[in-house]
Order: C-alpha cells, then structure tokens, then sequence
C-alpha cells in the first residue's frame, strides 16, 4: 500500500508541475522574467541561453524536497522525485525533441507528440511577452490534437495499403 500511495504522490505532484508550469510560462517568463526569457524566443548566437536558468529555478524545490524527505522519511522525498521527473520530460520533449538542441528524436508520426510540437511553434511565433498562446509543454490546447489525428486518419487512409 506505501508503494501505491508513494506512487501517487510522485504522479499527482507530476501532473501538478505542468500546472505551475503553465503558470510560470505565462506570468513569470512571459512577464516579470521576460529579459531572461527572451532569448528562448530570439536566438541568438550558441548553445546555451540566459533561459536556461530556469532550470535551476525548478531544480531548487526538487532537491529541498529529496533533501528533506529523505533526512525525516516522508512523503516530500515523493514530492521531488514527481518534480525531478516532470524537469527530466521537460529535457526530453522541450529541448531535444522541440528545439532539437541534442540531435536525437527528430522524426515522430505520433498524433500526440506533433500535437505539442505544433502548439509550442505556434507558441513561437510570437517574438515578445505579449500575445502568447500554448504555454504548457505536455499539454497542448484540443484544437492541434484533432488535427493532428485527423491528419493521421488521412495519412493511414492514404498510406501505401490503401485501396483506389
């Protein structure tokens, strides 16, 4: 039963952290923190940007957390590992896959992962704070998930078995 409910806490504070995430794009990076920020949307020159201090913004919490809950063994150990979890999808989905900052997983067929791709273009198309959309990462509004599914339907109906 500890396992279950250890469980839960790390899936629960997962779901959670794109919540805040959402949040923290929108008021924090797109607002009071555009200036660190802005360079994520204006590219300039080199592999690293001022933006990627959020990293260590996000990073701070998760390992209060372990720390903590691994020194009274409760459950904020959980807490940061859901929090550790959640920045290490946002590696993987925002910055490889997304951003192709690593040359790994660039090509997908997959209605969900297009989804969110698309949303975080449609993100970047705006070049200053104001007039954002699609400001979660795992989470992209229905509106690119149909079409994404609508332009897989297509594509198996289409595809090299099809019939015509």
């Amino acid at each position: 039963m500890e396992i279950f409910l250890n469980s839960l806490v790390v899936l629960g504070t997962f779901i959670v952290m794109e919540g805040i995430a959402w949040f923290a794009h929108k008021y924090v990076m797109h607002g009071i923190m555009w200036w660190f920020h802005y360079d994520h949307h204006n590219h300039e020159p080199g592999f690293f940007e001022k933006n990627d201090a959020f990293f260590l913004i996000f990073a701070i919490p998760s390992a209060y957390f372990f720390w903590s809950g691994a020194t009274n063994g409760d459950f904020r150990l959980w807490i940061g590992l859901g929090i550790a979890l959640y920045g290490f999808c946002y590696l993987l989905v925002h910055d490889i896959f997304i951003h192709q900052r690593f040359k790994w997983l660039r090509k997908t067929d997959n209605a969900y992962f297009r989804a969110i791709r698309k949303a975080h273009l449609v993100h970047h198309k705006h070049l200053g704070p104001e007039d954002g959309e699609c400001f979660g990462m795992l989470w992209a509004p229905l509106k690119y998930f149909r079409t994404e599914m609508k332009n897989a339907r297509r594509k198996n109906d289409t595809g090299p078995s099809a019939v015509g």
